[in-house]
């Protein structure tokens, strides 16, 4: 061989393994943007409800008031332990009396999470006879939490590009009752909301439950039915977060996802995880129930409920996973 012809093929070797190597930068990149494409159309969020924490109550007839405060430090502990989570959620009734005292002694266990966390008023939060109005609990939680930057007690974010979550005020504080109620003015501003997000998942969060787990006259929402026709309405996935009612149910009517959370301070003394992946033709909903590690406490509280079983729902309520198939955006 020439010393020409060694010169030109070395050239070509050399030339082939640039083209080689730039082809493997190209397709590493396209596998990478994949992956950071379906990251991005992940959303994981942690649901917990009716935490009822107190500092000085006995415990009812069902619910270990004594120990909401270790209930509560556990679930933090679970939540810092099992992330990372996109957003942390609280459904209402974080208190058992609706006092500032008690809020703030609340909010000292949640400033933990090591996540964005936000949070709803439930009708023990609130209610007549304590200190607490709704003014004042949103006020309380904007000093407190930096997540929370909000005027009303309903209000809507946006934690990740493609996903909506609106936090609705469903609790009656007029009157003493255990019913909820959503007003004109808030139905107009939901339905706002659900009109400018129709191309997005919308997660709903209520503590008076759109879907009820049970019957229940005294606890249910007085305009459940109007809620519904409002939401049968979109064609995008809601995924509906509910508390209230201290039980477990996971239900699908079309593209709306129904989820209720169990009470801290009830057995099965538990809380959720949600995750969903979305892309332009289905959304899948993986729902789980995680339950506190203090089991003596759990043993306890099951022996105190009549029908643990309605409370801590069928395994399908605990953990399923629903699609919910979309169009072309």
């Amino acid at each position: 061989m020439s010393n020409s012809s060694y010169k030109k093929k070395k050239k070509e070797s050399f030339s082939s393994k640039v083209v080689n190597f730039i082809l493997t930068i190209i397709v590493a990149c396209g596998i990478s943007s994949q992956i950071c494409t379906a990251a991005n159309n992940n959303l994981r969020l942690a649901q917990v409800s009716d935490a009822h924490f107190s500092s000085y109550e006995e415990n009812t007839s069902y619910k270990l008031l004594k120990k909401s405060p270790q209930l509560l430090e556990d679930v933090i502990f679970q939540l810092n332990t099992s992330g990372p989570y996109d957003c942390v959620i609280f459904t209402g009734d974080l208190v058992n009396t609706p006092q500032e005292s008690e809020l703030r002694k609340f909010l000292g266990y949640a400033k933990n999470i090591n996540y964005d966390w936000y949070a709803i008023n439930g009708n023990h939060d609130v209610a007549i006879g304590g200190d607490l109005t709704k003014k004042k609990f949103i006020n309380i939680l904007r000093e407190e939490n930096r997540s929370m930057r909000f005027d009303n007690p309903y209000y809507a974010f946006t934690p990740k590009k493609g996903f909506r979550v609106i936090c609705l005020d469903s609790i009656i504080d007029n009157k003493i009752t255990t019913n909820g109620e959503i007003s004109e003015e808030e139905y107009k501003w939901l339905k706002t909301e659900l009109d400018n997000n129709g191309n997005k998942v919308v997660i709903l969060c209520t503590h008076v439950p759109i879907e009820e787990p049970f019957s229940s006259e005294n606890h249910r929402l007085n305009n459940e039915a109007k809620i519904k026709g409002l939401l049968r309405g979109y064609t995008n996935p809601i995924i509906v977060l509910q508390g209230h009612y201290h039980a477990v149910m996971a239900k699908q009517k079309n593209n709306i996802i129904y989820v209720s959370c169990p009470s801290l301070v009830t057995y099965p003394n538990s809380y959720r995880v949600v995750n969903i992946n979305s892309n332009k033709k289905r959304t899948m909903v993986d729902i789980f129930l995680k339950e506190t590690n203090l089991k003596d406490v759990q043993s306890r509280a099951k022996l105190r409920v009549l029908g643990s079983e309605m409370l801590s729902g069928s395994e399908q309520d605990r953990n399923i996973t629903f699609e919910i198939k979309r169009g072309k955006e």
